[in-house]
């Protein structure tokens, strides 16, 4: 495990002694902003260390993308879903490269907790809501850099390299990775033992991952499956994704996924509805871990 220092401030004086002068909260906004970016640094430095973990958390995605959408890309028409299947399962391999190491935050978090290191960070002179969020932006981070390796592969699956396309992805991938990344700490904050999240997980994410979309249109599932797809988060990060790609190319018309009873929202309001999901999960872990353990 890397370890990273959190230093106390510059300036004089105690950091829990009340700041008054301007000055004063200034140095105390750059002290938690110090440790954000230590946090972040930690996970940079991790991510860069563990290339062979990286690695595999990778070829999943790939594998998918390459070896069964190739597969299924001769069994499904183009006709059926207004693309190849490749091009069509491309956004959920992004969202699905993503998740992994976003939940993974959470994991870390209960792990740190058992191994008595999150208690040594507990001692730092910032506060614990600038921990969760720098925790967060770690996360969020590494889930992005790692998308954007899977993302180099857009060519292969017919999507071209147009430089504000794939900024529209990148963006939408940067959503995505923070909504996924509070919600795991939301959900890290409430359990004590690893093996709980890791089987919680396996209840929930991969029939989120189902109800996205990324692997077949969402029109095809029953009403109640498509209900539950309307509350799902990866169904708009993937509809966002697939939707930035079909305005963007012309010729890859693929059908979109999330209607309210027909009505198509707009992107804006998917993307507000993403920030706003990962925002409150946030706050909801920051207020629970404020809680004296």
């Amino acid at each position: 495990m890397t370890t990273v220092t959190l230093k106390a401030p510059d300036t004089p004086g105690t950091p829990d002694a009340p700041e008054t002068s301007g000055g004063g909260r200034f140095a105390r906004v750059r002290h938690e902003l110090r440790a954000i970016h230590a946090l972040v640094y930690r996970d940079m430095l991790r991510l860069a260390g563990q290339r062979t973990h990286t690695a595999l958390m990778l070829l999943h995605p790939m594998l998918y993308l390459l070896i069964l959408g190739g597969g299924l890309a001769a069994l499904i028409p183009r006709s059926s879903l207004g693309v190849g299947y490749q091009t069509y399962l491309f956004p959920g391999m992004l969202m699905m490269t993503v998740q992994t190491p976003a939940i993974m935050v959470g994991i870390r978090l209960i792990t740190d907790r058992q191994s008595g290191y999150l208690r040594e960070l507990l001692m730092a002179p910032v506060s614990r809501s600038t921990l969760l969020l720098g925790n967060c932006a770690g996360g969020t981070l590494t889930a992005t850099v790692q998308g954007a390796v899977l993302l180099s592969l857009a060519g292969t699956v017919g999507i071209p390299y147009e430089p504000l396309l794939l900024l529209l992805l990148l963006g939408g991938m940067v959503l995505a990775s923070f909504t996924i990344t509070a919600l795991s700490l939301a959900l890290a904050v409430t359990l004590r033992r690893p093996e709980t999240f890791h089987t919680l997980l396996g209840l929930i994410m991969m029939p989120l991952l189902f109800l996205s979309g990324g692997f077949f249109p969402l029109q095809s599932l029953p009403g109640w499956a498509q209900a539950l797809a309307g509350a799902n988060p990866l169904a708009y990060a993937v509809d966002l994704l697939r939707r930035c790609i079909t305005h963007r190319v012309p010729d890859q018309q693929a059908a979109t996924s999330i209607e309210w009873a027909g009505w198509q929202p707009p992107l804006p309001l998917e993307a507000g509805l993403l920030l706003i999901s990962g925002t409150l999960a946030l706050l909801w872990a920051a207020r629970r871990f404020n809680r004296p353990e």
